[in-house]
């Protein structure tokens, strides 16, 4: 008599569950410099660059990329860098990107307009702060944690639920990026701040549960080739 065959469960790749919505959380492309005596254009009180050579070529890269894989829909936010960076992807998909405003970058008071990046490269004693207590609202005016903290989820959870069993690009910012992790996470506020300009990071979400499949993929991008290890 022939021995039974017995059942045999094997290790299978990941797939999100159904009903889940995959997010790729896509920093925009690096920005103009700023300048102390040029401030950037103010759109609803934040600073708003366009995007820098180097940041259009990251977008070129990125279409390049993502062009060859599914992606249901694109979001940008309401700052013209998310938007820049999102157009060669969407012209490549034919797909036309849907304004999130929720998911605009951390307000930062009176640091706004590029006076953050000078303050931070002067070691401004409140940027030394800011980076030690891991709250933006340290800086004068800037938006509170909390209502950070709680719009980044809202509009996380709204653009999931309108996406069951697709693929969405989401094309943002840093703190906002570095908010969503350290919640999925429940780590540190900073612990993942900042992802690099056209990094993608994969979030799945499902009825209000949120799972990091990846952070700060580059591998689209030139300098991510390995350094030696010497």
């Amino acid at each position: 008599m022939a021995d039974e065959e017995s059942t045999a469960y094997h290790q299978r790749p990941y797939t999100p569950p159904p009903g889940a919505a995959e997010l790729l959380l896509i920093r925009h492309g690096a920005s103009e410099a700023a300048d102390p005596d040029r401030p950037f254009p103010l759109v609803d009180g934040q600073g708003d660059p366009a995007l820098a050579r180097e940041g259009r070529e990251q977008a070129d890269l990125l279409a390049d990329r993502l062009g060859r894989e599914r992606v249901d829909a694109i979001y940008v936010t309401t700052l013209r860098r998310t938007v820049q960076t999102a157009a060669p992807l969407a012209s490549r998909l034919g797909l036309d990107p849907v304004v999130e405003p929720d998911l605009r970058e951390v307000h930062l008071g009176e640091w706004e307009g590029g006076v953050f990046r000078v303050r931070v490269a002067a070691d401004d004693p409140v940027a030394r702060r800011l980076f030690t207590e891991e709250r933006w609202d340290v800086i004068p005016g800037a938006e509170p944690m909390r209502s950070f903290e709680t719009r980044v989820k809202d509009a996380i959870d709204r653009i999931a639920a309108a996406h069951p069993d697709q693929r969405v690009a989401v094309v943002t910012h840093g703190g906002v990026i570095a908010q969503a992790v350290a919640t999925a996470t429940g780590s540190r506020p900073f612990a993942f701040l900042a992802p690099d300009n056209c990094s993608i990071s994969r979030l799945v979400v499902l009825n209000g549960l949120w799972s990091i499949r990846g952070y700060n993929d580059i591998a689209h991008l030139p300098h991510s080739a390995p350094e030696p290890l010497t």
